[in-house]
């Protein structure tokens, strides 16, 4: 079942959200996910997600950071927390981790994080705060300073050159900090390889980009099963 909902952030602004729930939940608690958008924002793919990880017994919350005015203005503050690591959006997102763990339906000990792109990177943001039980990011850069992580299952695509150092970046890190990882780069595949695009025009000019930006099936199945093996052990 997927619904928009509300939940209130530090300032008072009301955020809109999409929570999807399990069919069949009665007085089971589950293990959540907080799911963190690509930079389209809150559109039906990111709703495709949300449902598939549903499906396989998750509790999902997609909080809207873009709602919060005028949609350029979200995107460029939105972007600004993203590379300092702090700011508007942190705060925005720890609120909708509250609302999450408030909710009857969700175990408050099994919280996970998932995002893509831009949610990619918030995603290991979020996994240095030791709020998250497991953390996968997508294609995401890799933070300049990780004083701790949770464990972190990472995808991401050989093809998506701005990004081509970060997945080593991100395995060292790791590693020196002794947190359980899986990381893999995907032959073949570029940027946006998880999630079918729904913009005809994106679906023509990403495989053009520097990012190599295209849906890619069989990477995007493995990426899937690795995620959700990794949240089976570690969520």
């Amino acid at each position: 079942m997927q619904r928009d909902v509300t939940f209130a952030c530090d300032d008072g602004h009301s955020m809109r959200g999409v929570l999807t729930v399990p069919e069949g939940i009665r007085d089971e608690r589950r293990p959540a996910l907080l799911l963190l958008y690509e930079i389209f924002g809150l559109n039906e793919a990111m709703r495709r997600v949300a449902r598939d990880f549903a499906a396989q017994g998750y509790v999902v919350l997609i909080p809207d950071l873009y709602d919060r005015g005028h949609r350029a203005l979200c995107i460029a503050s939105t972007l600004r927390a993203m590379k300092r690591g702090h700011g508007q959006a942190i705060d925005d997102l720890e609120a909708a981790r509250r609302y999450l763990v408030a909710c009857p339906e969700v175990d408050p000990e099994r919280i996970g994080v998932i995002g893509f792109c831009m949610g990619g990177a918030f995603t290991l943001v979020l996994a240095t705060q030791g709020r998250y039980r497991a953390a996968a990011p997508f294609y995401g850069p890799v933070p300049d300073v990780m004083p701790q992580a949770c464990p972190i299952v990472a995808s991401f695509g050989a093809l998506d050159k701005p990004y081509r150092d970060d997945p080593e970046k991100l395995r060292r890190r790791l590693q020196q900090l002794g947190a359980p990882h899986d990381i893999k780069v995907y032959e073949g595949v570029g940027h946006s390889f998880y999630t079918p695009m729904d913009s005809a025009i994106m679906r023509k000019l990403g495989p053009l980009l520097p990012l190599h930006a295209a849906y890619d099936e069989p990477a995007a199945l493995d990426a899937r099963k690795r995620v959700l093996d990794f949240f089976d052990e570690h969520l």
